[in-house]
């Protein structure tokens, strides 16, 4: 049996610590997320993914600066995007983007790529009302086209035109890098199967197996295609639950706002979308979920709603040390 792939989900929210009222300066807490990165590596973690952000307490806007950071202070660890906003991006860019970290870190570079749904990030980047999905399907297809190929000419709707276009530098990993197609919808789910695209489940608050069908769905329709699910977790091996309690409920406002603090139920929420408790407990969830789901990558989200940088690293050590390797 293959152990299943295990990723660091980092996406960077710049929260008071709930406990102390503490918040570290921006500059601290992007040099505290490279650090964690390399410490993942250190306990074992197959990858990292950084997410990318705008206007928002979420300050990760650029996260190939920071994977490239990660890059020149680890050798093996597969650096992923978690996610890259596609419908907001020029491909061309994002293909130069992803093909120099492919280059400075040998080969080692991922993207995920997703629709995004924030009106604001929308506006600020001329995407216009309804025509979201089809500007991010339009860019992935020629997001992909431009790494597999060293001349591309283009005519689309959104993207202007190209004619005989190769953008360099090359990446390393041949046909090209591996690009995730992110999304909870049934329709994203079959665009990444037409396309033969890994599919990565959304990283929300609830629990993942609401996802079941668009996950059957998509392995119907591409047999081999491999499947993550991103996870908030914590792990201790005492009073786990009573440590990442005010952590969790500060981080669950931020995210989830339309709950408001009377609609945050923050056990029921370790009891489901979260998994929180002993290096046992959080195996025994973690693989009871893969195999509900048919998982094969896990993104594991362990830097929330104010952690101290002190207790994130020692949840990412202990986490390699005692659960990452009773995973299947």
């Amino acid at each position: 049996m293959t152990r299943m792939d295990v990723y660091l989900l980092i996406l960077g929210d710049h929260l008071p610590n709930p406990c102390t009222g503490e918040e570290v300066s921006q500059a601290d807490r992007l040099r505290a997320m490279v650090e964690q990165a390399v410490v993942a590596e250190e306990a074992g973690f197959a990858g990292v993914a950084i997410g990318e952000h705008h206007f928002t307490r979420y300050i990760v806007s650029a996260p190939e600066l920071l994977l490239a950071a990660v890059a020149a202070r680890t050798s093996t660890l597969r650096l992923s995007t978690g996610v890259t906003l596609l419908a907001h991006r020029d491909p061309v860019l994002v293909a130069e983007a992803l093909a120099t970290l492919d280059v400075l870190s040998d080969g080692r570079a991922e993207l995920i790529v997703a629709r995004g749904v924030d009106q604001q990030t929308d506006a600020a980047f001329g995407v216009q009302p309804g025509e979201l999905r089809a500007r991010f399907e339009e860019h992935l297809r020629l997001l992909l086209k431009l790494l597999e190929e060293p001349s591309v000419s283009w005519d689309g709707r959104f993207r202007g035109q190209l004619s005989e276009v190769t953008t360099t530098p090359r990446p390393v990993q041949t046909p090209r890098p591996t690009v995730w197609i992110g999304s909870g919808s049934a329709v994203s789910a079959d665009l990444g199967a037409e396309l033969e695209m890994p599919l990565m489940l959304p990283s929300t608050l609830r629990d993942p197996s609401i996802y079941s069908d668009v996950v059957r769905r998509y392995r119907e329709r591409f047999p081999g295609g491999r499947v993550g699910v991103p996870s908030h977790v914590f792990v201790a091996q005492d009073n786990a639950r009573e440590r990442w309690r005010p952590h969790l409920a500060e981080y669950a406002r931020f995210a989830d706002p339309w709950r408001g603090d009377g609609g945050i139920d923050v056990d029921a929420i370790m009891d489901g979308a979260a998994v929180c408790g002993t290096p046992d407990e959080v195996a025994q969830r973690l693989n009871a979920l893969a195999e509900h789901l048919s998982i094969d990558t896990h993104l594991v989200m362990v830097d929330i709603g104010g952690m101290p940088h002190e207790s994130v690293i020692e949840t990412i050590r202990l986490f390699g040390a005692e659960v990452l390797p009773k995973l299947v």
